[in-house]
Parts: C-alpha cells; sequence; structure tokens
C-alpha cells in the first residue's frame, strides 16, 4: 500500500508530473492490490454504515482491481507503472485496453482516493485551504451547495469532485461512471462516490441526503495536504 506522501503527490499531480509514485504498484508483476481500509467497516457510521463499507471495499473495488489485472495480463510491462499514469493517459494505451483501464483502472484509482478522503469527525477546512474555498466559492457553505449539486445532478453513476482550479483557486467537476479528473490534467483534492452501491442500502434512492451527510466525515486534514502539495 501506498504511503501518505506518495498519495498526496500523485493525487496533486495531474497531467504535469514527470515522475508519478507507485500508488498500489504491482508486485512481481501479479498485478495491483486492493488497498487495506485506513479505518474499521463501522468507522463512518452513522454516515456510511458497516454493510456498505464492506461490500463497497471487499467487493466492488475487489472487483475493479480483478478485472484491472485480468485486462493487463497480456501486457505486464504495463504494470510496472503507477494506476495514475495508466488512468491519466488511457486514451493511448492499445484500443483493446482502453476501456478496461478507463473502467477498471479508473475504479482502482478512485476507490483507493476515496477511503482516504474521509475519516470519522472530519472537522473543516482551516489555513491556506479555508482560504482557497472562501476565495472560489464564497463560503464553505457555498462550496457544499455548489458541490453537492454536482454530485446530485451527476446522471446515472459517477463522481462529484474539488480539484485545483484555473481562474480561481479550486473548482467542483463531475465526472460519469469511475471517469478521473486526472485524464483531463486536473489536481485531484477531493471526490465523493455517487454510485447507487455507495449508498443505496442505508439511503435508498435520496441521493442528496447522503452527499449531505457525507459532508461530516470528509477528511479535511487530508484534502490540506493534497491542496498544498506541489
Amino acid at each position: 500500500m501506498l504511503n501518505r506522501r506518495e498519495l498526496f503527490r500523485s493525487a496533486a499531480a495531474g497531467s504535469a508530473a514527470l515522475v508519478l509514485p507507485s500508488l498500489t504498484r504491482a508486485d512481481d508483476a501479479k498485478g495491483f492490490a486492493l488497498p487495506k481500509l485506513p479505518y474499521a467497516f463501522d468507522a463512518l457510521e452513522p454516515v456510511i454504515d458497516a454493510k456498505t463499507m464492506e461490500i463497497h471495499h471487499g467487493k466492488h473495488h475487489q472487483a475493479y482491481v480483478d478485472n484491472l489485472n485480468k485486462a493487463l495480463a497480456s501486457k505486464p510491462e504495463l504494470l510496472a507503472k503507477s494506476i495514475v499514469e495508466l488512468v491519466r493517459d488511457w486514451k493511448k494505451l492499445p484500443a483493446d485496453l482502453q476501456a478496461p483501464v478507463r473502467n477498471n483502472g479508473g475504479g482502482h484509482l478512485n476507490h483507493t482516493w476515496f477511503w482516504q478522503m474521509m475519516k470519522k469527525d472530519g472537522g473543516a477546512p482551516k489555513g491556506e485551504l479555508a482560504k482557497a474555498i472562501d476565495a472560489s466559492f464564497g463560503s464553505l457553505d457555498g462550496f457544499k451547495k455548489e458541490f453537492a449539486t454536482a454530485a446530485t445532478t451527476q446522471f446515472g453513476s459517477g463522481w462529484a469532485w474539488l480539484v485545483k482550479g484555473k481562474e480561481k483557486p479550486l473548482a467542483v467537476v463531475k465526472t460519469p461512471n469511475q471517469d478521473n479528473p486526472v485524464t483531463d490534467g486536473q489536481a485531484v483534492l477531493l471526490g465523493c462516490d455517487v454510485w447507487e452501491h455507495a449508498y443505496y442500502l442505508k439511503y435508498q434512492n435520496k441521493r442528496a441526503d447522503y452527499v449531505n451527510a457525507w459532508f461530516s466525515v470528509v477528511n479535511w486534514d487530508f484534502v490540506a495536504e493534497l491542496f498544498a502539495a506541489k
């Protein structure tokens, strides 16, 4: 499993980095591995229930890892790349690998970051991150409103993201399915999974309730470190 410094650098790198960290790079060509959760299955209750976390991590994320390894079995040289590199550059891969890496590689990358972006009693943004949020969205509430709108209006499955901005310090974007902003050269700071498997056992079709509750488990210290990374 990647260490924290590697994770910060990889999330903040976007398309500009020349050297990217391993991020669960394959071990002896055995393939990518499912990272361990940084907390117990029930750690985020009542926002995310233990059964949802267990299935989400052990079944859904594991399936992305297994399917990615299967797709790359005939191209062992690609296992030397980090998952960030693969997802960032999936359009440059052979045609038969583009969809598997986009979908399953994206699923692996998105979830590896997602687990780290949450913790019990996540607190609130501070320091330079808080200033950037105010400059970009007017206030923390302004950010939450824009982010929640992106999350709830993503048609079907997908993600809402906070990324480093161009015109302003920060921006909110959304992606379908398991796409990731790194493919578009954006530096990821925070992501919310709005696939139904992320919330349906507890919230059923009430995605907005899930998103609003989810803000309370955002790991703002982690987001701040990503924001500070060069």
